[in-house]
């Protein structure tokens, strides 16, 4: 599973002009399921977003995870992470999780993430969205648990 972080001062994801979910300071987090990917790499996922350290300490070093900082996750589908952009002009899908695989998978990283912090949001699968940020510093990280390894 891939997943980009993106540090937020706030955030909101909208569906045909409604809104939501909505955080205000925290993480966005862009989430993807690749082919192979099963709810072990969705729960170690789940493990490293909440833990992953970017939020600043009292010196102003990166060293405090969203579930020491107690700031919101806003969690986002987004399959076209998977895409393979190796050559020509356009991206190829291949390795994203098929859509049902794809849904199951997203729906164990929400669990995962809403059974151990709080406050957690998210968007709709499978949906046209519009996400608003303002990303702090910026400052955004991409993690991948591959299926091989799962690290």
């Amino acid at each position: 599973m891939i997943a980009l972080l993106q540090r937020v001062i706030e955030a909101r994801v909208t569906v045909d002009g409604e809104t939501i979910g909505e955080i205000g300071p925290g993480l966005v987090v862009f989430a993807c399921a690749e082919r192979g990917d099963s709810l072990r790499q969705a729960a170690r996922l789940a493990e490293r977003i909440l833990n992953f350290r970017l939020f600043a300490d009292d010196a102003g070093k990166m060293n405090r995870a969203v579930r020491e900082t107690g700031g919101g996750v806003l969690l986002v589908s987004q399959f076209t992470l998977a895409a393979d952009t190796r050559s020509g002009n356009r991206p190829s899908f291949t390795p994203a999780a098929d859509p049902e695989a794809g849904r199951r998978l997203y729906e164990a990283l929400v669990q995962r993430v809403s059974s151990a912090h709080s406050p957690v949001a998210t968007g709709r699968f499978g949906a046209a969205m519009q996400v608003h940020l303002v990303n702090d510093g910026p400052v955004t990280f991409s993690l991948r648990v591959d299926p091989e390894n799962d690290g």
